[in-house]
This record gives structure tokens, C-alpha cells and sequence, in this order.
């Protein structure tokens, strides 16, 4: 099979591209011939080293894929071969990834593809839709509620504009510029803020007078001081970044208003934790009420140009435009 793989950490260049064997199953797993894949920022920090794991060499990067199954385990119940699936958690904690032609999976992992859904658009809500699902199950996000969410242009933020939405909940997402703004409302946000031309805080203090029940934070540096002044009183935030971020924290205030903090990782979640999201995100995928913002699609064998590029959008903010990234497959 083709594939992209990696026999060492490193910049994107590290990425070959190349046959590997077949992966042979084992009675739990099935075998997915991959249709779409996407590129997640936590790929890029995994081939690069910057998340340390252990990784089986060569390595194949990726978390994200929807195909067919080509093959059935012999302990596995639900699928058949020709079904149309999507996956995600690969490519982390020892497992290999998806960008190849055929992805072996453990059927705990794998999760229908529904009619008239494209694998495209399954594969680019995988990683990014769980994360949004598990933080806002684990906040108990109801209808009515206010929720803030920063950076709702994102990958995960825009999950999480579209799942709340969909959930009833008041809807408010920053956005920097008319683009994003523009695209956020598209997505069932409520109201947007430009966060280049004005005051995130200002503009809450007047959009939600009494504080917000829900703050979710995308940034790599979380602002708990503007926190403590935009949430209700037992307002919840949920992180989902900053690992290398030591910030001051204002335990005071923050305890005196009885909020929670609450720390969101995609590939901790259990089986069950993650089928109650696919369950869920297939619901709205069929109706439409879960759609992918897409940036940019690539080939297999232009896997180290898609690299890149996450790397810009991620690291260095340089990348114009949004949505999430993906390798196509003939």
C-alpha cells in the first residue's frame, strides 16, 4: 500500500512517501480503505517530537479517516465488509495513523458512515467534533445556557459553535476579521466578536450582563483574569491547549464565584465517551446541522505540503484563510 510515514521525528520533511505492507489485522481490528484523512494540529506535534509518544517505525501520521471496510476481525460484531465507516483516535498512544491506503482499526474506534454523508466530511468533524462533544457533555452544556467560545473559526470552535447551536444553547464566538466573522455566523453562532477591533470582554459585559455560563478556551494562553469577569456565578471553562502554558491564576475570585475549570483530551476518552459523540455527530451530520469548514484538500503523496501548512495555521499563525485540512485517496 502507499503511505506517508516518518522513521524519525522532525520537521515536516521528515514525511516519506512510499509502499509499506499491508497491515494485517488482528481479531478486534478492522481494515479501512481509506477515502479522506485530515491533518490535525496534534499530528504535526506527534511527528515532530514536541508530544513525546511511542511510536512504531516507520510511523504513519494521523488521526482521522472515513473508507470502506475491506476486512472484518474475526471477534468483531456490527460491521461487514463493504460498510462505510470513519475513525479517529490513530496515529497516538502507539497505534499507527491514517494517511495510507489501507488503516487497520480496533472496532471500538470505528463508527458508521451514514447515508449520504461524505467521507470528505466525516473524516474533517472526527478528532475535532469528539473533543467538542466531550467538552460539552462534560460540562453538562443545556439549552438556554450562554456559551463563549474563543477562536470559533477553529477546528474544535467550530464544532463547538455548530454542537451548541444544535444543542439550544445562546451561541457567542470571537472571530478575528469580517472572513471569520462571517463564516462563524454561517456556523449558528448568535453573535460574533471581532477580537481585532474591539474589546472581547467589553462586548460580553454587554452581550451577557450577568456573565456567561460556559467559557470555552482555545488559545495556548488562557486568560484567566478576563475568565473570572466573563463567567456567571458557577460558570464552567473548559481548556483543551496549553500544555507548555504556566499562567497566573486568580484562585480567589475564581473560587469565590464557585466556577469549575475543566481539561478536555480527545485520546483519553473511553469507548464509550467517544461512541455517545460519533452517535451524536452522525445525528447531525444527516441533518445538516454538522458541517466541516475545509481550508484545503491534498493528495497522499503531497502529505508534507499539507504538513506544512497545518504547521503555519498552528505554530506560526501565518496561514491565511481556515477550515480544517485534508489527503484525498484515488
Amino acid at each position: 500500500m502507499k503511505a506517508a510515514f516518518i522513521q524519525h521525528t522532525g520537521p515536516p520533511d521528515v514525511i516519506q512517501i512510499g509502499d509499506l505492507p499491508d497491515p494485517q489485522i488482528s481479531p478486534e481490528q478492522v481494515l479501512i480503505r481509506s477515502e479522506a484523512a485530515a491533518v490535525n494540529p496534534i499530528d504535526t506535534y506527534v511527528r515532530r517530537g514536541t508530544v513525546a509518544m511511542d511510536l512504531p517505525t516507520p510511523f504513519i501520521p494521523g488521526s482521522d479517516v472515513a473508507g470502506t471496510v475491506v476486512q472484518v476481525g474475526s471477534n468483531v460484531t456490527g460491521f461487514r465488509t463493504g460498510d462505510r465507516v470513519w475513525a479517529t483516535n490513530q496515529g497516538l498512544l502507539g497505534r499507527q495513523g491514517t494517511l495510507s491506503q489501507l488503516v487497520a482499526v480496533d472496532a471500538k474506534w470505528v463508527y458508521e458512515l451514514p447515508d449520504g454523508v461524505e467521507a470528505a466530511d466525516a473524516a474533517a468533524c472526527a478528532l475535532t467534533g469528539v473533543t467538542a462533544h466531550l467538552g460539552l457533555t462534560r460540562v453538562g452544556a443545556k439549552a438556554n445556557e450562554t456559551i463563549l467560545v474563543i477562536g470559533a473559526s477553529g477546528g474544535v470552535g467550530s464544532m463547538v459553535v455548530q454542537m451548541a447551536n444544535a444543542l439550544g444553547l445562546k451561541v457567542i464566538g470571537t472571530a478575528g476579521g469580517p472572513e471569520k466573522r462571517d463564516a462563524v455566523i454561517k456556523l449558528g453562532a448568535d453573535e460574533v466578536i471581532d477580537y481585532l477591533n474591539s474589546s472581547i470582554l467589553d462586548q460580553i459585559q454587554q452581550l451577557a450582563p450577568e456573565g456567561i455560563e460556559i467559557l470555552w478556551e482555545t488559545r495556548r494562553e488562557p486568560d484567566f483574569e478576563f475568565a473570572v469577569q466573563a463567567l456567571a456565578h458557577r460558570g464552567r471553562m473548559i481548556l483543551m491547549a496549553g500544555r507548555d502554558a504556566r499562567p497566573e491564576f486568580p484562585v480567589g475570585p475564581f473560587y469565590v464565584n464557585e466556577c469549575s475549570l475543566h481539561g478536555v483530551v480527545m485520546f483519553k476518552a473511553t469507548a464509550d465517551e467517544m461512541r455517545q459523540a460519533a452517535d451524536d455527530m452522525n445525528g447531525w451530520l444527516s441533518s445538516g446541522q454538522l458541517k466541516p469548514l475545509v481550508r484545503k484538500s491534498f493528495p497522499l503523496d503531497q502529505a508534507v505540503a499539507a504538513h506544512q501548512l497545518q504547521e503555519k495555521a498552528t505554530l506560526e499563525g501565518t496561514a491565511a484563510g481556515m477550515g480544517k485540512i485534508l489527503i484525498h485517496f484515488p
